[in-house]
């Protein structure tokens, strides 16, 4: 996992509430063994017709977005199944900060894992959010994001974000105690049960 730092870049406005993990990656993409690839199935269902033809009127088929990452979205993003596809396609498909009002939990806790920072804000500045034209820059450091015309603060939970700046999955947290971990296997030898 790379360490995150900070974000500049323009939003995408998506102006939806109550999206679960379903609408972010259908189901019948989920065979993929791998985390990359699934950016191409992000959204779908909003952003084909049943033909596969792009439907021009979803915000991610505008090509002002198209190096966009950052994600402005409605209260409850992520609710439904607890697919930690949906944050691998948010990734691949270029996104790494996702602001909204509130995320569904177990989403919350996935976007951690995997390096993208959910930034949950009041429903009035995510609203206002969702009209900038303008680059923002998203600063997990500072915990502020820069408008053209304002500085807005957020919060983190401490470990969280330590675990975001050094780019630490779960496994290079454990690694983190591997003397530790050797030391104890060493002294608690268990004799065998064969």
């Amino acid at each position: 996992m790379e360490p995150f730092k900070k974000v500049k870049s323009i939003i995408t406005p998506l102006d939806q509430v109550n999206v679960d993990t379903d609408q972010i990656v259908p189901k019948q993409f989920l065979k993929l063994v791998h985390k990359s690839g699934f950016g191409k199935f992000l959204f779908y269902n909003w952003r084909y017709d049943k033909n596969e033809n792009i439907k021009s009127d979803f915000v991610l088929n505008d090509s002002k977005y198209d190096n966009s990452k950052i994600l402005v979205t409605g209260d409850n993003f992520g609710c439904g199944s607890s697919r930690e596809h949906a944050v691998w396609a948010l990734l691949d498909y270029g996104f790494s900060v996702i602001i909204a009002p509130s995320f569904a939990d177990i989403f919350f806790s996935n976007c951690f894992k995997n390096g993208f920072l959910p930034i949950s804000l009041d429903q009035k500045i995510v609203e206002k959010l969702q009209q900038e034209l303008d680059i923002i820059e998203v600063d997990l450091e500072t915990q502020t994001i820069k408008t053209s015309s304002e500085e807005i603060s957020f919060k983190i939970d401490p470990y969280k974000k330590k675990i975001l700046l050094e780019g630490l999955d779960d496994i290079a947290q454990t690694l983190q105690f591997e003397d530790k971990i050797s030391k104890f296997e060493r002294e608690s030898k268990v004799p065998s049960v064969l």
